[in-house]
């Protein structure tokens, strides 16, 4: 009887799932392997290790219905695997590709060592698919996306298996425990229902409403794809008849966008690795960024005192997750408005956030900051204010997330330190007590900005 390994890591489903599918076709038995990387989980990201568990736990309570219990060890990888292919005899390692620095180097060890094969599954089209003529990558997102678009489409996604057989009995971790997160309900079928309520009750508004802050009008399938709860492909093959709809195409026209940005950063870290590291533009590399301990605090905490930014930061900080306009703006604030260093505020979304991603968090914030691959332009510079009244026009998303300024009339909203001062009173909100005064003039520091980056 011949044995392989699955090797479990951003692919925590059984509906396609390439990797597994393989080890299926190649051997009589699999065993589901999940290995507790510490390289991986010494990270500070509570929220996301806590998805991480629950989503895993669910799994292996689908394979051990299956009557194929899921192992877990905890370990260097090499050591790990070395280890049950000893113990079980297993002749073939089958896992999903990824592509940060560390998945390459840890994947190219473990190859070096072991038969480890690797299956797409990631990304609809891996990253050298899209390319131009000579085999180069783009580095602009628009030639990228029109290439990617003129790709073959992706077949249809595998069933998951209906029966796995029993494998020897080896010795097993438990998986940490974990809580329910808010808004983002655990498990595979979970994860297909959130997409497919998406499909019938956002899509079609998408293009009109995706940057209002106060709807639901976003997918937020972000942390299913980030622990690939739901395959790319999967997501696709649902959603294509909409883009084929008259009544649901631009809202579908411009989701699909968002997945090729998806795609488009990846192919960027894949190509660029040093982005991690520092600015893709070289002459962005030496900004005379400030160290003010202070003004980051307040920013972490939401309490800068431009609304918009705070609801923001303090919906990050409770949930692990923020809508995309707040993240663009909460970033133009930290970058521009305080001139604080874009890896600064990367760090922290990678610590809050449940989708965060090195490949996507990274180019959203040198997008924002105007360091990275097709940027934004160095003098665009989000007016926190004039985002707060175009985006959040009743100040619902502010009043949901700043409770101490949910008694602020609709024309104070955004800019609540112009309130008279009888009626902060009347109101029980105290501007600079109950609600900072804004910690820096706008306009000063939109000027400030543009000095520091022209340099």
């Amino acid at each position: 009887m011949t044995t392989a390994i699955w090797w479990i890591r951003r692919d925590l489903r059984l509906t396609d799932n390439r990797a597994l599918q393989n080890a299926l076709s190649e051997a009589d038995q699999v065993i589901p392997f999940f290995i507790l990387d510490s390289h991986l989980l010494n990270v500070e990201a509570p929220r996301r290790q806590n998805f991480l568990f629950h989503n895993l736990q669910l799994l292996s309570d689908q394979l051990k219905a299956k009557g194929c219990p899921l192992v877990v060890r905890r370990g260097d990888p090499l050591a790990e695997l070395s280890r049950l292919v000893e113990e079980s005899g297993a002749e073939l390692i089958c896992a999903e590709a990824d592509y940060s620095t560390y998945a390459h180097k840890r994947d190219n060890l473990v190859e070096s060592k072991l038969n480890l094969k690797l299956e797409e599954g990631l990304l609809i089209h891996p990253p050298w698919a899209a390319v131009k003529a000579d085999g180069s990558p783009y580095t602009m997102f628009t030639p990228f996306y029109n290439t990617w678009l003129a790709l073959p489409l992706p077949g249809n996604p595998l069933p998951a298996p209906t029966h796995l057989k029993p494998h020897i009995d080896l010795r097993s971790e438990p998986i940490p425990s974990a809580t329910e997160t808010a808004g983002f309900p655990a498990g595979e079928e979970a994860a297909q229902r959130h997409l497919e309520n998406f499909l019938l009750l956002s899509l079609g508004d998408y293009h009109s409403q995706r940057d209002r802050v106060e709807l639901a009008a976003t997918s937020q399938l972000s942390p299913y794809l980030r622990f690939g709860i739901l395959s790319p492909r999967y997501v696709y093959a649902h959603f294509r008849p909409f883009l084929d709809n008259p009544l649901t195409h631009e809202g579908a026209s411009k989701w699909l966008r968002e997945l090729g940005w998806r795609e488009f950063y990846f192919n960027i870290m894949d190509a660029f690795p040093f982005v991690l590291r520092c600015a893709f533009r070289e002459n962005m590399r030496d900004i005379p960024w400030r160290d003010c301990p202070q003004d980051l605090q307040a920013w972490q905490s939401g309490q800068t005192g431009f609304p918009l930014v705070d609801a923001g930061m303090r919906q990050l900080a409770q949930t692990g997750w923020m809508h995309n306009r707040a993240r663009m703006v909460s970033a133009s604030f930290l970058t521009k408005d305080l001139l604080i260093n874009w890896q600064t505020g990367e760090a922290w979304f990678m610590q809050q956030l449940l989708d965060g991603d090195p490949a996507s968090n990274n180019g959203g914030w040198q997008w924002t900051a105007g360091t990275g691959t097709d940027a934004a332009p160095f003098f665009r510079i989000f007016n926190p204010v004039t985002q707060s009244r175009k985006f959040d026009p009743q100040g619902s998303y502010i009043r949901t997330w700043l409770p101490e300024l949910a008694n602020v009339p609709d024309n104070f909203i955004h800019e609540p330190w112009k309130m008279p001062a009888d009626l902060q009173t009347s109101l029980g909100v105290q501007i600079g007590a109950d609600y900072p005064s804004p910690i820096v003039d706008h306009n000063l520091a939109r000027r400030r900005a543009l000095a520091a980056y022209k340099k």
